[in-house]
Parts: C-alpha cells; structure tokens; sequence
C-alpha cells in the first residue's frame, strides 16, 4: 500500500490531514541562527527550536546540514569535535525540542482518555548501537523512555516509536514548557544504572536513558535528523511537509531578528537634542515578552544626512508584540527623523522567547 492509500485509510481514526505534527521545524528548513562551533554548553544553535543540552560532556559543532533522506533537503548535524570516552556519573548531552502546554491539550493527558503517541523521525550517526527517546512531563515531572537502534554507521534509517497516553498529571493549558522529547545521546551512569522506564511514572533519573551509547566517545563522531514529526496515535503517518514560510512564522514566535541588512528600515524619531526612540515591531506575536540582544558593530545614527554620537543604545517596554528603542547621544534636531546605520551583516537586534 502506497503512503498516500496508507494515510487515506487513517482518515476519521486518526487525527487530521493538517496540523497533525506537534513538532515546529521538523524537516530543518529554518536556521535563523546559523551554525556554531565549538560549543560546551546547553543553548539554542543551528535549526530553529531545537534545544542542544549539554552537562560536562564533548565539545561540539551545530549546523544545518544539506546531508538528507530523500524528500528532504535540510537535516540537523551534531559533530562531537571533543571526544568523551568515560563520562562522569552526573554527564550528559542531549537534543531536544519543548512544548507549550496550551498547544497539548489534544492529548487528553491526565483522564482516563489520554492519547498514546507517536515519534518518527530519520536519524544517522557514524556511531551504531541503542539510542534513547524520552518523553519528559515538565508539569508533573513525570516520564516514559523508548529505545531504537541505530544499526549501520552513516546511513539514514527511520524509526518510529509510539508511547502510551498518561492517565496521571493534566498538561497546563499555557504557555510555559509542558513537555520535552528528548534525544539521549550519551549519559554517565546516573541515568543508565536502573530499569528502562517503558512506562509513565515518576521521573526516575537512572531509570531514563539504560542502555544508551555514548555518541561522543570518538573525535568528530556525528549525528543527524531530521523528519521529525510527534502526533496523536499508535501510527507513523507520512511526514507533514510545511512550507518554508508556514515554518518560519511558527519558529518567529520563539526567536526572531530584524534581518541581516543596512538601516533595517528602523526609522527613529528625534525628541530631543540627546534623544531619539523608535517602536520596532516584530514580524509575529512571540510567545512572551523576548530578552533583547542589541547588536553594536558599525553602529551609527544619521539624522538631516549627517552621522551623530552615540553614547547610548537602549531597548525598553518590551512586550510581545514590539519594543521601545532609545538612542541617546548628542547633535540630534528635535524633530527629524533618523536611523541607526550597523554593518551590511549585522542584526540591529535579536530577540529570543524560547521555552
């Protein structure tokens, strides 16, 4: 039975044509960060959403990767360019994507009716062997783990995994980070010396990841993904292909920048000698207030065509929606209107509501 007949047939059983994928970014079309190097500590890097988390374990490089299964063109590598062959008991390094409570209601978690579901995702490493998925209930602090096996070094494989529904602890229906899947991709024996656990229960930490490989044991060992989709049921539906634009829009409301372009078309209005302030908006309602990382290379001001001084470069009432700049300095016309001139690749601002 072709893929299409296969999802036809789950129609009216299973969930709906659209909107079926939990996960945002799941075939890593967006990066908006770009690739990193280097890293030994837990942050977002490379593919938008996607949580690399770090405890004492490797040094590693982030990137968006062009390597794909077919019918994808993007996957999300992770290349241990450290090696940690003998982890202490408390180290670990993790991949993982968080969840907002209010977009998990669907799953019934916490009734009597809570819905089982289903991981699938294509995944290669140079490093064979078991791998551990876990579900984690931030909410509750609840968990259930799953193995796969990753059998041939460099070489796509798909995995599905299905866990059951939780008849214990109701998701909040909010904002705030509800539930992660997380990918184990090594952990000392405090997470490896107990019991799987197979089943919801109280997160246990050395029952959550036995069993699993130590990925970064070996120098430039490498890990990718990508077709990441998690959806209510016990079935593996094709993968949910999203259109670049649909899938930025959905990563913006986490992290969003005003663009890699000259002025940015920012325009300040000058209310005093010393004082200027714009109102920039961002693209899409992000999910609360962002922290605000204001770029300074190249940075001028120009009002009435001439550059002014700079001796303060301020964000305030940030909202989710837009943000106050104030610019202060000296030689502005009250008035006139101006912009802030930074370097051709310089972001004049970066603004991060991640879970």
């Amino acid at each position: 039975m072709s893929k299409a007949a296969e999802l036809a047939a789950l129609i009216g059983s299973q969930s709906a044509l659209s909107n079926r994928n939990l996960i945002i970014n799941g075939a890593m079309q967006v990066a908006q960060r770009g690739d990193s190097t280097g890293k030994t500590a837990t942050g977002y890097y490379g593919p938008d959403r996607y949580q690399l988390t770090l405890s004492s374990l490797g040094t590693w490089s982030i990137s968006q990767s062009s390597t794909a299964p077919s019918g994808f063109g993007n996957s999300y590598k992770l290349e241990a360019t450290t090696n940690d062959a003998s982890p202490a008991a408390s180290d670990y390094a993790l991949f993982l994507q968080k969840f907002e409570g209010q977009n998990l209601q669907q799953l019934k978690k916490g009734t009597a009716s809570a819905e089982s579901v289903t991981l699938s995702f294509w995944v290669r490493s140079s490093k064979t062997g078991t791998y551990i998925v876990e579900l984690f209930d931030n909410d509750n602090s609840r968990s259930i783990s799953a193995s796969y096996t990753i059998s041939a070094a460099d070489t796509f494989e798909y995995k599905t995994l299905t866990f059951a529904g939780d008849t214990t602890g109701a998701f909040d229906d909010d904002n705030a980070s509800s539930l992660e899947a997380i990918w184990w991709l090594a952990a000392g024996t405090d997470f490896t010396s107990g019991t799987l656990n197979t089943s919801w229960g109280t997160r246990t930490n050395a029952n959550i990841a036995v069993g699993q490989v130590n990925m970064a044991d070996t120098a430039n060992a490498t890990w990718f993904i990508t077709g990441v989709q998690l959806e209510v049921g016990e079935t593996a539906t094709p993968f949910e292909h999203r259109s670049f634009g649909d899938e930025l829009l959905k990563c913006q409301r986490y992290f969003s920048h005003s663009g890699d372009t000259r002025n940015n078309g920012i325009v300040h209005s000058c209310y005093t000698t010393t004082s200027a302030y714009a109102n920039p908006h961002f693209v899409i309602t992000m999910r609360t207030a962002p922290s605000l990382t204001m770029k300074a290379s190249g940075r001028n001001f120009f009002s009435n065509n001439a550059s002014r001084t700079i001796t303060a470069f301020t964000p305030q009432n940030v909202g989710t929606q837009n943000f106050q700049h104030h610019v202060q300095g000296s030689g502005f016309t009250s008035g006139d209107a101006g912009h802030v001139d930074v370097d051709q690749d310089t972001r004049f601002f970066e603004a991060d509501a991640e879970l």
